[in-house]
């Protein structure tokens, strides 16, 4: 049921991180706050497609 997902910034778009998640226990896409090195500071990754 894990399966592997990009995480995009919000703010540039960048698809920096991979990560995976169970679907079964978050079927949602995930947020997290993660470094964005173009910006040099957090911000916050969406799941992608």
């Amino acid at each position: 049921m894990r399966v592997q997902v990009t995480l995009a910034c919000t703010e540039t778009g960048d698809r920096t991180y991979i990560t995976s998640k169970n679907k079964r226990t978050n079927p949602e896409r995930i947020e997290l706050k993660k470094y964005s090195p173009r910006l040099k500071r957090h911000t916050l990754h969406r799941e992608t497609k």
